[in-house]
């Protein structure tokens, strides 16, 4: 093993030997390289005379460019946007994110969490956290609704077994028990669990209510009182867009911080959604948890192989768009933008939610529980989901998803609220005539 790897795993053991227990073992075998790295930092710092370490083209002692590139671009600076970023991220954003965090979630007050690592959105950041933390054969606990995309990092990636769990009950609650059950039966055959929650959840739009969250958080002290580490790695990418007085305001990873020594709590988000900046790729992976003394000398390892694990697969995030987040967050409008576009969605999912529940349409679909995020879905009664999509692409030019064989997915963000009527009347005109046509 690499002696710098050696060295962040020494960290990690005097400050918290379970969480070395933890990490899968690419994760114990990851690190930061020095090298290249460091003499070039080095060199950033004292050659004064000549710095030939740097990887990028330069001319007249600026960064070489294309004026046709940065025509598209005039206001930001070469240097902050054609250059390399540091893996771990560019240090102002870093700062930028946590402080926002903390803001936005009220219970991480007094709490210790690691600085973010920018990772190249928050599909990256799952696969990053699932390369750090995920063993093949290790279990991952999953709702039976889910993300595919899940499927495909976990499982097929990394070759760990995903259990799942009923995500709703007859009464449209959380399914506190039937997830209850899968960690305590998880957990009595294996040494580590992982448990995945997502909420604002994908696809149904989901997200908990209080007594909801703070049930999940009790089971998961429980458990890991009982001696089963677990890591509770809260998937935040549709975080903030909660439409509803019932649900929680705040991401479970704040309640899972401090929670107990045994839960390492792991916060995947980005400003994807969050900013409305989907192409940008911009993700962020923070940790927490309860710790002895001062934590800052585990964070920083873990930070470590988190950065070393994004150098071995893509190098840095892109300078550009960190860039341009950056000075997004930073400008005074931002709060007042934020706020437009989230009433926005909001209109549309209350419209949503009154037009699709309407009893007229009681014998085609039911509705799942919905109260934020950008989506909802409809369980079909007497159709095939798959062949009422393709019915409705064909002859009416709509566009849903199909999930199974019964549910439908609707992505009410990027339709306007005044087509929302039209939209379920189409669905229901199609259930229609395929009911006609069997």
């Amino acid at each position: 093993m690499n002696p710098l790897a050696e060295q962040l795993n020494q960290t990690i053991k005097a400050a918290a030997p379970h969480v070395y227990d933890m990490l899968s073992d690419v994760g114990k075998r990851l690190f930061f390289p020095k090298g290249i790295l460091s003499q070039s930092a080095e060199a950033k710092e004292k050659a004064h005379t000549i710095n030939a370490t740097i990887g990028i083209a330069k001319e007249g002692g600026r960064t070489m460019r294309f004026d046709s590139v940065m025509a598209s671009i005039p206001t930001i600076r070469p240097s902050q946007s054609l250059t390399y970023a540091s893996s771990f991220g560019i240090p102002a954003l870093r700062n930028a994110w946590r402080k926002e965090m903390v803001k936005k979630n009220s219970s991480l007050a007094g709490k210790a969490v690691s600085l973010p690592v920018v990772t190249c959105g928050i599909t990256h950041g799952i696969a990053t956290f699932a390369d750090v933390w995920t063993n093949a054969d290790d279990v991952i606990i999953l709702p039976e609704m889910m993300w595919g995309n899940y499927n495909m990092i976990f499982s097929v990636r990394r070759g760990a077994r995903i259990r799942h769990y009923e995500l709703f009950t007859d009464e449209g609650q959380f399914n506190l028990a039937a997830f209850e059950q899968a960690v305590r039966q998880e957990a009595a055959d294996n040494r580590k669990i992982t448990v995945v929650l997502n909420f604002p959840h994908n696809p149904t739009g989901y997200t908990l209510s209080e007594t909801e969250a703070d049930g999940i958080v009790n089971i998961l002290k429980d458990v890991a009182a009982s001696g089963t580490f677990i890591v509770a790695v809260t998937d935040d990418a549709y975080f903030g867009l909660f439409y509803e007085p019932e649900t929680i305001k705040e991401s479970i990873f704040a309640r899972l911080c401090g929670a107990h020594p045994g839960i390492l709590a792991v916060k995947l988000d980005g400003a994807t959604k969050e900013n409305y900046v989907w192409g940008l790729r911009v993700g962020f992976i923070t940790y927490g948890g309860t710790f002895s003394g001062d934590p800052s000398a585990l964070f920083d390892a873990l930070e470590r192989k988190t950065a070393g694990c994004i150098r071995g697969t893509i190098s840095n995030a892109s300078h550009l768009s960190q860039t341009i987040l950056l000075n997004s967050m930073q400008d005074e409008n931002n709060r007042d933008e934020r706020q437009e576009k989230f009433n926005i969605l909001m209109d549309r999912a209350r419209r949503v939610k009154t037009v699709s529940t309407d009893p007229k349409y009681a014998a085609a679909w039911d509705v799942y529980p919905f109260n934020s995020g950008y989506f909802m879905c409809i369980r079909l009664k007497t159709v095939d989901a798959e062949a009422l999509r393709v019915h409705l692409l064909d002859h009416y030019g709509v566009g849903l998803i199909s999930l199974g064989r019964a549910n439908l997915r609707i992505a009410f963000s990027c339709m306007e609220a005044a087509d929302v009527e039209k939209l379920f009347d189409t669905i229901y005109q199609g259930i229609k005539e395929l009911e006609n046509s069997q």
